[in-house]
């Protein structure tokens, strides 16, 4: 018997870590996310965008996982807290994959987000691809400059990303990673 046409099937790993479960976006995932976008801690990320647009970022998350394999992982602790999203994006425009974090209010400072993007990384290159990735990174954010480079990154290049000047971070290949 045929499945329903609104359904689509996507498989998303779940990945666990020491401390961390990296899992698939939810619709329960969107207050969450909401907030983030309406606190200052969104600056360096596009935040306080309408609601339909941070709706919309949900939706394509999904999409992205639909249609390239890979996208941002919900992350909670090993307790259930949701506690931000952590991936690899490659939208249409971008140069190449990023290799994209951010952590919600309160779970800054205790290296979960190192522990998450190196997950992450692990998993697309397992999966995808061996190309080293880049990471995106406005110079005014020095606290997602001192994830980069606990996680191998180099400032590589400066580029114009959404009409800002931001540095490209290159990530060591696979075999050179911390």
């Amino acid at each position: 018997m045929p499945s329903p046409a609104h359904q689509i099937t996507v498989t998303i790993p779940v990945i666990q870590t020491e401390r961390l479960v990296l899992r698939e976006p939810r619709e329960a995932d969107f207050p969450a996310m909401l907030a983030f976008n309406d606190s200052p801690r969104a600056a360096f990320v596009g935040g306080g965008a309408p609601r339909q647009q941070v709706w919309r970022g949900l939706l394509a998350n999904i999409g992205l996982w639909a249609l390239r394999g890979h996208g941002f992982f919900s992350v909670d602790t090993k307790a259930g807290d949701f506690i931000g999203r952590i991936g690899v994006l490659f939208h249409d425009g971008w140069d190449e994959p990023e290799l994209g974090w951010h952590l919600f209010d309160g779970y800054e400072g205790q290296g979960y987000c190192v522990e998450a993007a190196r997950a992450a990384r692990a998993d697309y290159h397992a999966r995808l691809s061996a190309k080293p990735l880049i990471s995106y990174i406005d110079p005014a954010n020095a606290k997602s400059e001192a994830v980069a480079r606990r996680l191998g990154a180099v400032p590589e290049r400066e580029t114009v990303f959404f009409d800002k000047t931001i540095n490209v971070w290159r990530h060591p290949a696979p075999e050179a990673q911390p």
